[in-house]
């Protein structure tokens, strides 16, 4: 069984920690209703979410995954959701099984913690604090923090070079094929967890260092 030792652990937060599904699909729906549109259901927006909110509008108005959007259809759509996502962004979500025995078992050790996700800051730091884990973290990285997100390794390695530590002694516990390829092109190393949201794809495909069922088996692996 592999064993990290890492210095700094930086947490994602949709599909990681938290599952927002319930709430962003509410939001999709009501503003597919609002464009004169079919609701998909919370089973298809499950595919969708972990690229930032832009994204799933954009998803939710083609139905795929890449699809070409009809600028004026986004530019109607984009500002209906974000009023309702700043209602609903946490009245239906909440923490996974384990996320918070996890947290306690890594402050008891004395890892420090950042959090890293593509959410914009102005639903990040509602949701965190709603479902009580903000102070947990020493840093929040959200996905309009800095000029790029995930994919990209400038989230991670901004969160390493905040708490000077060397990315090699560094981890990121996420959940999707964006924070694989952050975590590899920033020499961190990788735990995923199993359900979290990879548009549907199993997470093991992405060949993470590790993936595990729940954030309380951390204790058996670092």
């Amino acid at each position: 069984m592999k064993k990290f030792n890492p210095k700094l652990i930086m947490i994602d937060v949709d599909g990681t920690l938290v599952d927002s599904v319930p709430d962003l699909a509410y939001c999709v729906d009501e503003t597919m209703k609002a464009m004169g549109r079919d609701a998909w259901g919370e089973a298809k927006v499950r595919h969708w979410v972990g690229n930032g909110v832009p994204k799933l509008v954009e998803r939710s108005l083609t139905g795929e995954l890449e699809g070409v959007v009809e600028k004026q259809d986004f530019d109607k759509a984009y500002p209906i959701f974000l009023d309702l996502y700043a209602d609903n962004t946490s009245k239906r979500s909440c923490l996974y099984d384990g996320v918070r025995e996890g947290l306690d078992y890594l402050k008891q050790q004395g890892y420090t913690l950042g959090c890293v996700t593509n959410k914009a800051e102005q639903f990040t730091l509602p949701i965190l604090k709603d479902l009580g884990i903000f102070a947990d973290f020493g840093i929040v990285i959200s996905g309009d923090t800095l000029e790029r997100k995930k994919p990209d390794p400038l989230p991670l390695l901004h969160g390493a070079n905040f708490f000077g530590i060397d990315p090699q002694d560094s981890m990121m516990l996420g959940d999707s094929i964006s924070d694989v390829k952050a975590s590899r092109a920033a020499g961190f190393d990788i735990i995923c967890m199993s359900y979290g949201y990879n548009h549907g794809d199993d997470i093991r495909d992405a060949s993470p260092d590790l993936v595990i069922d729940s954030m309380s088996e951390l204790k058996d692996h670092l």
